[in-house]
């Protein structure tokens, strides 16, 4: 009987740890882009990574626009490395239409992201948590 309750409290800790929500996950809003615009993306996992969609754009007086990148994937294949980093990722920037290798680093409600292609790099800035 000890045994079968040691196992079920075993399993019920285990699965409570495997489901428990990632940090970064929630609504995050970018920075404004070269144009002035910026967004609202979903972060939330993908299988054992992390994704982020566009779900709502705004024009630079923060007015909610339409756009035909909201649904469109903005990271995919990021990784949690510990410690509030996420690396080995992609981001796609729409304003320069290039996908660049990213890293992430979170701190309380703030998300700086980074990302070179072709050994260009670029700040994408501090995301902020929206509430």
């Amino acid at each position: 009987m000890f045994k079968k309750l040691a196992l079920t409290t075993a399993f019920m800790f285990s699965a409570g740890v495997a489901m428990a929500a990632d940090p970064v996950e929630g609504i995050w809003k970018t920075t404004p882009d070269d144009n002035g615009n910026f967004g609202h993306i979903q972060i939330a996992p993908c299988g054992a990574k992390i994704c982020g969609t566009l779900i709502k754009a705004f024009d630079s007086s923060g007015a909610q626009v339409e756009s035909e990148n909201v649904g469109r994937a903005i990271i995919w294949d990021m990784q949690a490395l510990g410690g509030g980093k996420y690396g080995k990722g992609k981001v796609w920037a729409p304003d320069r239409d290039k996908t660049y290798n990213s890293k992430m680093a979170l701190s309380g409600d703030s998300l700086a992201i980074s990302g070179c292609v072709l050994g260009i790099c670029r700040d994408g800035g501090q995301w902020n948590r929206v509430k």
